[in-house]
């Protein structure tokens, strides 16, 4: 996911989703580059965030730079991605233009519910027969997203594909004052839409209707072209005609079929269709973009009178306050790890750690769900762990900029035992007392305070001093021996209620109160 797409989902700004089979395969070159270029600054003026998805290389991006709008414009051998061919594309290492079918997909799994297309596939003429039917359909019925398009391709039976859609279970509904379902280039298909929304607001609160319901299909929005650049019906009809009686004869079926088609038919009218499919496109962006803007602030509205009933009659959250850490552990596979540089064979994993995200994560699963404060860089570890942590209230972690998110790497020996640890823990530091006072309030009510000896000693002075003020509940996890006597150089311990030492923490705590060690540990492991 694109840096700036990311971003925008993670503060719940509008994102639009735009396919690119269009840029590959709907439009000659460069013609078909500036369109996209066009649209997504239609998209960008209309006050939300454009996310062309595409394939390149056998990776999905959802959220394209120009310089990846200018490859998959230019190239010639890419392939045309539904649903089907992901997993051969993929794993080929192949790049694509992505189908409404394939794009649906990816804008679910990035988390956007607004996609705009041209128009979707449909149910082929004489389809009754060949069984030639859009994989799009299909996509529609089991992918929770809301396409925006101007009806289906006028080459397609319209009436079979609506029955189609019914069959699949999507809500259909025209967009403006009449249920007349569009038919591509021309405002009207002789059909009705089941259902019409007059603007985007109404369009807003379908779709939120849809999500609300944790429907697994989606919502299909059909815009009629504008009124001034629509191809006459009759003329469009004629050039379909002979366009599918020359595809028949050429043998010409599949996903070869849509692109012949759509390339005659713009032969037979002398691009007036050309003219028609540009403008409904443009027009599309325009009215998806307004309709995935008023989705945003329904949303957010929503979610303000959620939390604010949740303030009223939700218990205060426990609050844990330490470290998270990225961990690599290497196991040796021989018994003896060799030195000198050379490469032992072994096993590596990552694990997600750190103790207050521990903590924090054992409180989640319990049904606490506690407010973590923690601190990561704005890295791709931080990504990791925002997505493996999506269980736990991450709301109020800093993601700072310029910092690396807390690493450790340890090598252990084929018995388990630690040969050698290494740590970048610099990011810990800043989890300070001022970052830590922006939720006096939380902490004030908080029925726990879990802190560990990652913190900075001044925010842990600056805890306890709090749980004193206040008669708060205050656990301490040591973390390790070195950590372990941060709140015991002043009298903040008096202030903890609970600590969980090992026995060297212990050992080093008692060190640091001055207290002679009792008799029969001082050599115990």
């Amino acid at each position: 996911i694109q840096p700036s797409v990311q971003e925008a989902l993670m503060e719940g700004r509008p994102v639009v989703a735009l396919e690119s089979a269009i840029i590959t395969h709907g439009m000659a070159y460069p013609q078909n580059l500036s369109m996209a270029r066009e649209v997504e600054e239609i998209v960008t003026t209309n006050g939300a965030v454009p996310a062309t998805v595409g394939i390149l290389r056998g990776r999905i991006h959802v959220g394209l730079t120009d310089e990846e709008l200018e490859f998959l414009s230019s190239s010639k051998n890419v392939v045309k991605v539904s649903r089907r061919d992901l997993p051969f594309v993929l794993s080929q290492g192949l790049s694509g233009g992505t189908t409404v079918s394939g794009t649906m997909i990816a804008t679910h799994k990035a988390g956007i519910h607004v996609f705009v297309t041209g128009g979707i596939g449909g149910v082929h003429r004489g389809g009754e027969n060949t069984l030639d039917v859009s994989a799009d359909l299909t996509e529609l019925g089991r992918t929770p997203v809301a396409v925006v398009s101007a009806g289906v391709k006028s080459i397609l039976d319209i009436g079979r594909t609506l029955e189609y859609l019914e069959t699949q279970g999507v809500c259909v509904a025209a967009f403006g004052e009449s249920r007349e379902f569009p038919a591509f280039f021309s405002r009207q298909s002789g059909f009705q839409a089941p259902y019409h929304v007059r603007d985007e607001e109404e369009a807003a609160e379908l779709i939120a209707s849809a999500l609300g319901l944790g429907l697994s299909s989606g919502v299909l929005i059909a815009v009629p072209c504008p009124q001034e650049r629509a191809a006459s019906g009759q003329v469009i009809e004629e050039a379909i005609q002979q366009a599918c009686s020359e595809a028949r004869s050429k043998g010409i079926t599949g996903k070869e079929l849509t692109p012949f088609m759509l390339q005659k038919i713009n032969e037979l009218t002398d691009g007036q269709s050309l003219d028609s499919n540009l403008a409904l496109i443009q027009n599309n962006a325009r009215v998806g973009s307004c309709i995935a803007v008023a989705l945003s602030k329904l949303q957010k509205a929503r979610r303000k009178r959620s939390l604010s009933w949740q303030e009223d009659t939700t218990p205060p959250q426990p609050v844990v306050i330490g470290g998270i850490n990225v961990d690599f552990v290497a196991k040796a596979q021989n018994p003896v790890i060799l030195g000198g540089g050379q490469t032992n064979a072994g096993r590596v994993r990552r694990t997600f750690g750190g103790v207050g995200r521990n903590l924090a994560d054992c409180l989640s699963r319990l049904g606490q769900t506690p407010l973590f404060l923690s601190a990561v860089g704005k890295d791709e570890h931080s990504e990791s762990i925002l997505h493996y942590c999506h269980h736990m209230d991450m709301s109020a972690i800093l993601q700072l900029e310029g910092k690396s998110t807390a690493t450790y790497c340890a090598v252990i020996t084929s018995a388990g035992e630690l040969s050698v640890g290494l740590g970048d823990m610099d990011i810990h530091h800043q989890i300070t007392e001022q970052y830590v006072s922006q939720y006096k309030e939380n902490l004030c009510q908080a029925p726990l305070v879990c802190i560990d000896g990652n913190v900075p000693l001044s925010t842990i002075q600056f805890v306890c001093q709090l749980a004193r003020e206040h008669q708060l509940a205050v656990c301490y996890e040591p973390t390790d021996e070195n950590k372990a006597s941060k709140p015991f150089l002043s009298d903040s311990w008096k202030a903890l209620t609970y600590i969980s030492p090992n026995l060297q923490e212990l050992r080093a705590i008692n060190r640091t109160l001055g207290n002679p060690l009792p008799a029969g540990i001082e050599h115990s492991e």
